[in-house]
């Protein structure tokens, strides 16, 4: 009998299980699957949690979500293909929801697929090494509160730990003698924390930009954001500054390469996250930054040095939830032997035309076509459902120039469904002067 060890149960092991659901109810021989979760509840990344540091069982809180989070792309470009928002909620929703309504979502499909039974919640995995002569691998767990080891072998091992919960944390001068409190976003939770304060923020993408506008929507008195190649360049609310790379920091004086300084409270890193594998041979590691292919991932997916180990969800995003679902189809059906796999080199020659792709791009519009066209490859390589990629990917265009027009105001736009194509109603108050981020309040008529 196979056995699958997935690392994870966020989106990415969530949407590996209903594929392998999916192919159970069809009459597969699956074997037996085995989902590893360090939390005490699904969701990954989604499964709030007011804890920053450590959890109760004294290891680094894996969370970065916070709060007042509402998503920062339309709801549409991430709708799974085989249950859609319509089905879960038997209405239209807005195409931005905050946090709850979209973990709600989530849960809904992996309640439906009944997958909860495979998953050993409180069950961190502490060492992954694999056998060449026995062609297994050996999966060291622990299980809480009994703090008890126990190793078991897998024939194959999916890691879907994502990579948004180890922090990068830079050193500037004059950061040992602040007398403010400096945090990373990953232990960002509640932006009302911040009200009457004058914030630092560093860096330039996703979690600067919505750190910013949260601050200030709950409010901060001000909001500087220092940038190290090129400003995000929105038109910002009042109270939204950005300026040049942060040079150093004395006392409350943060002075900035135009030789500017601001007089801060707290200083916030929005300065990404790294690819964290600890619980991982080093042979088995990926290493690569942040970006739309990781090198050594045939289909972005298949470790090539070792095509028994799997990653999912490891690339930058623009496409999320249905990215992922094609990972998982694709990843369960090399698994089962329906998907062949080519030899070394043919697997190497594919990985090397999406790197030399990739190098050549220029701008997000690029990226958000050569990300389109990763997930039509994918696609085309599984039974998962087919959804309108185009009208996705039109989604996304629109989607940059109506954050250009108005960076407080975007999530107040309506997007059609690529599976339904039903059009989302507008939000009963625009996302700027709504405080209340409840899904009861989301979902009051």
């Amino acid at each position: 009998m196979t056995r699958t060890a997935i690392i994870g149960a966020g989106p990415c092991g969530l949407a590996l299980l209903h594929a392998f659901e999916k192919a159970r109810a069809d009459g597969a021989d699956v074997g037996e699957v085995v989902c590893f979760e360090k939390q005490s509840d699904w969701g990954g990344l989604w499964n709030y949690t007011w804890r920053t540091g450590l959890d109760e069982h004294g290891d680094p809180v894996h969370g970065s979500m916070y709060r007042y989070l509402w998503s920062n792309g339309p709801k549409e470009c991430l709708e799974f293909a085989d249950y859609t928002f319509d089905e879960h909620f038997g209405t239209p929703i807005p195409s931005f929801p905050p946090r709850e309504v979209l973990y709600d979502y989530i849960v809904g499909r992996a309640k439906k697929s009944n997958v909860r039974e495979a998953i050993r919640f409180e069950t961190p995995v502490r060492a992954v090494s694999f056998d060449p002569d026995t062609q297994m691998f050996s999966v060291t767990t622990e299980s809480f509160p009994e703090r008890v080891l126990r190793t078991e072998s897998f024939d194959y091992v999916v890691v879907a730990t994502g990579h948004f919960s180890m922090p990068n944390v830079p050193e500037y001068p004059g950061f040992e003698s602040f007398p403010g409190r400096i945090l990373h976003a990953h232990d960002f939770r509640d932006a009302a924390e911040f009200a009457g304060k004058d914030l630092l923020l560093m860096g330039s993408s996703y979690s600067a930009e919505d750190i910013a506008l949260q601050t200030l929507k709950y409010g901060a008195r001000s909001v500087t954001i220092a940038y190290r190649t090129a400003p995000m360049g929105f038109g910002w609310p009042d109270g939204i500054t950005e300026v040049p790379a942060l040079q150093r920091v004395d006392g409350r004086t943060a002075t900035f390469a135009d030789g500017s300084t601001r007089d801060v409270d707290a200083i916030i890193l929005c300065t990404g996250y790294l690819h964290h594998f600890p619980f991982l041979d080093p042979d088995l590691r990926l290493v690569t930054a942040n970006t739309l292919y990781p090198p050594g991932l045939y289909k972005g997916v298949v470790w090539a040095a070792n095509p028994k180990l799997l990653y999912l969800g490891m690339q930058d995003q623009y496409y999320t939830f249905n990215m992922f679902d094609a990972q998982a189809f694709y990843a369960r059906d090399v698994i089962l032997g329906r998907a062949q796999l080519p030899d070394a080199a043919t697997m190497a020659a594919d990985i090397e035309h999406w790197l030399t792709r990739l190098d050549g791009l220029n701008g997000c519009m690029d990226e958000i076509d050569f990300q389109t066209d990763y997930v039509r490859d994918l696609m085309a390589l599984t039974d998962y459902p087919s959804f309108d990629l185009d009208l996705v990917r039109r989604h996304f265009i629109a989607w940059e120039h109506d954050k250009q027009e108005s960076i407080t105001g975007y999530r107040d736009k309506s997007f059609s469904s690529p599976c339904t194509g039903t059009v989302a109603p507008a939000p009963r108050v625009p996302w700027w002067q709504e405080m209340d981020d409840s899904l009861a309040k989301f979902l009051q008529k």
